[in-house]
């Protein structure tokens, strides 16, 4: 028989229990509102322009790497410019040129490999298959205020989380950090975000007569 210690010690544990439900469900409503703002900003943000540096680890293959770049983006189409390589995506087909190897590869990303090369495209799909929780208030790099938001997968992903850092007078990332299933982080911040560029399509498609002499693979 149940001692009224132990009926009580029940009854705390299911208040509990309920508290962090109810804490959860916050936390998932805020991420997801926050989520929703930033969305809705690009979407109405006619086109953008980025400056950002990136800092790539993998602890287990003795990777370390930082850069910086640029990035223009429209709808689902984006253009991706750093020191080694150069990517278009028209929101079909995606053209990755390798600088040293005057190659350019062709091919039909899926949405994983669309994510890990532009963690940006998140805002505009993260509801098909992650889940969003709020971490909290923070600091951009540029001193203004943040919300942090972490996302992970609800099923099968080469991502095993993101965190979105998004600024409150922009509702606009200044910093995304993707953690791969394989060990590999990036963690990109962005120092300059344009809005209002609208770059013409052909921004978005490789044309082969800025690169003579490249070869193309295609990978399709």
């Amino acid at each position: 028989t149940e001692t009224k210690h132990d009926q009580m010690m029940k009854r705390m544990i299911g208040m509990l229990l309920a508290t962090l439900c109810v804490a959860g469900s916050l936390s998932a409503q805020k991420a997801e509102a926050l989520l929703d703002k930033a969305a809705a900003a690009y979407e109405k943000s006619n086109g953008i322009q980025a400056t950002f540096a990136a800092n790539v680890r993998h602890e287990k293959a003795g990777v370390a790497e930082s850069f910086e770049g640029t990035i223009r983006m429209k709808g689902n189409k984006f253009a991706l410019v750093t020191p080694d390589m150069r990517t278009w995506y028209n929101g079909s087909t995606q053209w990755t040129y390798m600088v040293r190897s005057k190659e350019v590869n062709l091919s039909t990303p899926t949405g994983d490999e669309l994510e890990s090369t532009n963690p940006l495209t998140l805002l505009r799909t993260y509801k098909k298959k992650f889940t969003a929780s709020y971490i909290g208030a923070s600091t951009a790099g540029n001193g203004r205020m943040a919300d942090d938001v972490a996302l992970t997968p609800r099923g099968r992903s080469d991502i095993a989380r993101v965190e979105v850092q998004l600024e409150r007078s922009t509702s606009l990332p200044a910093r995304l950090t993707v953690t791969m299933k394989n060990g590999m982080r990036s963690v990109i911040r962005i120092s300059r975000m344009q809005t209002g560029v609208n770059p013409p399509d052909k921004t978005f498609t490789f044309n082969r007569a800025d690169y003579p002499g490249v070869t193309e693979i295609d990978l399709r």
